[in-house]
């Protein structure tokens, strides 16, 4: 019964933990108005980034304002972070196009929920940490290769009212911004990048004037507003429906198995992406803990709402999080109240916000993936070690070329190469002299001084290194400087041992530390000394013992 009652009160505090309760308010007293001041000042900033990502992603604008609204609650409910804000983001509008260029919009809704239940999953394992093992030029990498291609991907919205209105491009940002290029209209043109340009100048000089000034708000209100007194070719986003009420999308057992693949893509990135977002956040400013399982498991929330609403996938949001927390956030009524000011924009102002013309939302995306690159990030990762710059390089370059997930499984993958290039390269076995005073014989004792770590990685360049030694009776390993040992390290060193003992070297190993001594023991590396005794604690019993074995050779002649 006492067990029962123990397993009882473990999954009480394991649920406790990914579940809301009271304390994410206790701050709520002291922050609320600063809370509801930038809760309204994150969802000025997010609208325009909502259409625009609903629209880049070759969904609706309405798909991006659905999933602000719904996944920004749930988030910011159920997430592990006091200050994180969700929804769409240009990361997740990489991957949705070309889900949606194979599978069709009406696709992206079923990903979402699969991706959202296994992000939650993700939560409910314990898996949060798992980020932590991204190096930083990988992550660095990839987010250039998102805002290049966040970048072209406003290109063909740009070039011909029909490719704007149609969202119908190649799967691949490079090909589709040059195919739209070539087939533009060169009397739309003028018209969109000068809205575009209008934006973005007004996004550059607003914060000049004020800190506070919405800049990408006040161009696209700007922008619509000249778009209503003059006549111009611009595409708008057009009527907005009202939000719709949830039901669960279809679930075709065939296409399942198409849609597994994209799911898995979009639930790695989300958590990714998230985690990613909340970790910065932190460090911004004092938010109060950050619990990266309970974040997965409040970002699964959100992307199975959003889903069952129709919209898309959603993360946190790095830009909208950082707004949120330099504007005063400092619980989670912030990110919650920011989805509050979305809903009234769709039962207030649809019918305005469907005069927008794309090429406004064009320009802000365009400006939002210029921010998104540090100059001085970028050199520093360049002027670091030449790995390290490779890395960064070839994440890049990938996620513009091929996939984002593919990018940073091949980073981590070539970062991981390189440490353990490095890891191996600190291990090593150097000949030391024996101290005090010289005793006949002691040329034929060589003592070994085995550094760093023992594993698969330097294994083999241990075992050459020690086996080639020559003209010597009796060798001295002393193993008390090892760090990590796995398996191969422990069963080379047995190796070593057996290899010696065969030539008629005596083998003696030094120090052995209580944390190694049960694995050499499991892979019988301790086995194969020639005797028991041949293990000391300290350097001088070994040493006695070696010369003991030297005084009892043959004398040469």
């Amino acid at each position: 019964m006492s067990r029962v009652i123990r397993i009882r009160s473990s999954v009480a505090r394991y649920a406790r933990a990914l579940l809301p309760g009271a304390g994410d308010y206790r701050m709520l007293r002291r922050t609320w108005r600063a809370d509801l001041v930038a809760g309204l000042t994150v969802g000025i900033v997010a609208l325009p980034l909502a259409l625009g990502f609903g629209v880049s992603s070759g969904l609706s604008a309405e798909a991006g304002l659905v999933t602000a609204i719904v996944a920004g609650v749930l988030a910011a409910v159920f997430g592990g972070s006091n200050v994180q804000v969700s929804g769409p983001t240009g990361a997740m509008v990489v991957v949705l196009v070309p889900i949606v260029a194979a599978h069709g919009a009406g696709a992206v809704v079923v990903v979402t929920l699969m991706a959202g239940v296994v992000v939650l999953a993700a939560g409910a394992l314990r898996l949060g940490r798992a980020v932590s093992f991204i190096p930083w030029p990988v992550i660095e990498g990839f987010t250039l290769g998102i805002a290049v291609i966040i970048f072209l991907q406003q290109v063909p919205l740009l070039t011909s009212p029909h490719t704007a209105a149609a969202g119908e491009r190649s799967s691949n940002a490079v090909i589709a911004a040059v195919q739209s290029i070539a087939q533009a209209d060169w009397t739309y043109v003028p018209w969109a990048v000068g809205a575009a340009a209008i934006v973005a100048a007004i996004m550059l000089v607003a914060p000049r004037i004020h800190r506070t000034l919405p800049g990408s708000l006040i161009g696209i209100v700007i922008v619509a507003v000249l778009a209503t007194v003059v006549v111009t070719p611009l595409a708008t986003i057009g009527t907005l429906p009202s939000l719709p009420v949830p039901t669960l999308p279809a679930l075709d057992p065939a296409t399942l198995g198409q849609l597994v693949v994209p799911a898995l893509t979009v639930a790695a990135l989300a958590a990714i992406e998230s985690l990613l977002s909340a970790r910065v956040a932190a460090s911004l400013a004092d938010t109060g803990t950050f619990d990266p399982d309970r974040e997965l498991v409040g970002q699964g929330l959100a992307s199975i709402g959003s889903a069952l609403f129709g919209g898309m996938p959603a993360t946190g949001a790095i830009a909208r999080t950082a707004v949120n927390v330099r504007t005063g956030g400092r619980s989670r009524l912030a990110a919650v109240f920011h989805s509050v000011v979305l809903l009234l924009v769709v039962l207030v102002a649809a019918g305005p916000v469907g005069s927008i013309p794309l090429a406004a939302l064009a320009g802000v995306l365009m400006l939002t993936a210029l921010r998104m690159v540090h100059a001085a990030t970028v050199r520093s990762i360049l002027r670091s070690t030449p790995g390290d710059a490779v890395a960064f390089v070839l994440t890049a370059l990938i996620t513009v070329s091929f996939d984002l997930i593919v990018a940073v499984i091949i980073g981590v993958v070539f970062a991981a190469v390189l440490s353990l290039r490095s890891l191996s390269r600190a291990a090593g076995a150097h000949r030391e002299e024996i101290a005090g005073e010289p005793v006949e014989g002691d040329e034929r004792i060589a003592v070994l001084r085995l550094d760093g770590p023992l594993f698969f990685a330097s294994a083999d360049r241990l075992f050459e290194t020690v086996t080639a030694l020559d003209g010597v009776s009796v060798v001295i390993l002393r193993a008390s400087r090892l760090e990590l040992v796995d398996a191969t390290g422990a069963r080379i060193l047995g190796d070593i041992v057996q290899a010696l003992e065969r030539r008629g070297i005596t083998v003696l190993i030094k120090g052995v530390q209580p944390r190694h001594a049960s694995l050499f023991r499991t892979v019988g590396a301790l086995d194969a000394l020639r005797h028991e005794n041949h293990l000391f604690a300290t350097l001088p019993e070994a040493v006695a013992h070696a010369r003991s074995h030297i005084a009892r050779e043959p004398a040469t002649p």
